[in-house]
């Protein structure tokens, strides 16, 4: 576990640091072989203090709440990395998965920077609720899986080549008649990269970039080749109609099958109880 931020860590040294903003998160636990989700502040605290020995850095940039503890008020949470911001560990707070109530009650404690959330053709029911409150409260948007973990990019083929413990084969819009249904979206999204002379992954990654510029889009990729295919999707210029054209046939209820087999630990189920009710640890 958390050998990304002891490579990073490693990479930053000689003057790197001060060339970089850099950002990291916290909020699931993996003691004694358990994953819990965890906001309360003295793990808050710890987590923290745990990632700037192995970054070797004195503060980070940007500090995301990776998932929501629902046990807790969000304030209590928030309140903690107030505290962490005032002592110069963190810069900025982030979320990640929060209802739009929820990042409502954690940015009146203290303002929040960004928020993570699942945005692409393969997954927009964020845009009903979650990116208006992120506009309206100035909140940036980072948008992780622009590329439907990998659906987009590579089809619905791919499926058949993951390893059976690589946790996409075993979500629901990747799955029997779902999988199915879902291939049309990506035929579409294809023949009309066709037409524009660009890949799939560079149309959808256009897409998202398209939505504004408060929106930063995080494609993960192991592979050179890979990531400078989407570098080149800033140079896809969509017109208003061919925008249009990607949504009517992706639109928020195309897709079939749920993002995880489960709600617990996303946006759906991130509501916190009421700040009275804290009694404190």
């Amino acid at each position: 576990p958390f050998t990304n931020e002891i490579l990073l860590g490693k990479a930053l040294q000689g003057g790197v640091r001060e060339k970089v903003e850099l950002a990291t998160k916290f909020g699931i636990s993996f003691a004694e072989g358990k994953r819990e989700i965890r906001g309360d502040p003295a793990y808050v605290r710890a987590a923290c203090e745990a990632s700037l020995k192995r970054l070797q850095v004195d503060s980070v940039d940007l500090y995301y709440q990776h998932r929501i503890d629902t046990r807790l008020p969000v304030e209590v949470t928030i309140g903690e990395l107030k505290k962490l911001v005032d002592e110069g560990k963190i810069k900025y707070i982030g979320l990640s998965e929060a209802s739009a109530s929820t990042i409502r009650r954690a940015h009146a404690v203290h303002p929040i920077t960004a928020v993570q959330l699942e945005w692409s053709l393969w997954s927009r029911d964020v845009e009903e609720d979650i990116i208006p409150t992120c506009r309206e409260l100035g909140i940036g948007i980072v948008a992780y899986s622009p590329l439907g973990r990998g659906f987009l990019s590579s089809g619905p083929n791919f499926v058949e080549s993951l390893p059976d413990n690589d946790f996409r084969k075993h979500l629901p819009r990747f799955q029997g008649e779902n999988l199915e249904h879902n291939k049309t979206i990506f035929e579409r999204v294809n023949d009309l990269a066709a037409r524009k002379g660009c890949t799939p992954a560079q149309l959808a990654l256009a897409w998202v970039h398209h939505q504004g510029d408060d929106v930063v889009p995080i494609p993960g990729t192991t592979k050179i080749e890979n990531f400078n295919q989407n570098i080149g999707a800033l140079s896809v210029k969509l017109t208003p109609e061919e925008i249009a054209e990607l949504e009517s046939f992706a639109a928020a209820d195309a897709v079939k099958g749920d993002r995880y087999g489960f709600s617990a630990g996303t946006w759906k189920e991130s509501e916190t109880p009421p700040l009275s009710s804290w009694k404190g640890e």
